[in-house]
């Protein structure tokens, strides 16, 4: 199963757990996977069938382009990336 960690922002959905193991081949199915878990997270993630934006997706540190397309092998690491703001 791959890791998947969880932005503090998006906590309060996954009952505060800072990581979650779920199963997917890309990280559509993975994030389809957290939804059915802890409804609310596709909707975090996802706008009009796209990563929304203002957040990069990283399987096994590094930052894709393929968006829910990305492939995930079952020992992978995912990481949901908040954009920075500010000056």
């Amino acid at each position: 199963m791959a890791t998947v960690w969880i932005p503090p922002l998006m906590r309060s959905l996954t009952e505060n757990q800072e990581q979650v193991e779920v199963e997917g081949e890309t990280v559509r199915q993975i994030i389809e996977a957290l939804d059915a878990l802890y409804p609310g997270v596709a909707a975090r993630l996802i706008d009009e069938n796209r990563i929304r934006p203002g957040i990069s997706v990283a399987v096994d540190g590094v930052i894709g382009n393929k968006g829910l397309r990305e492939a995930v092998k079952p020992n992978s690491e995912v990481h949901f990336i908040p954009a920075m703001s500010g000056g």
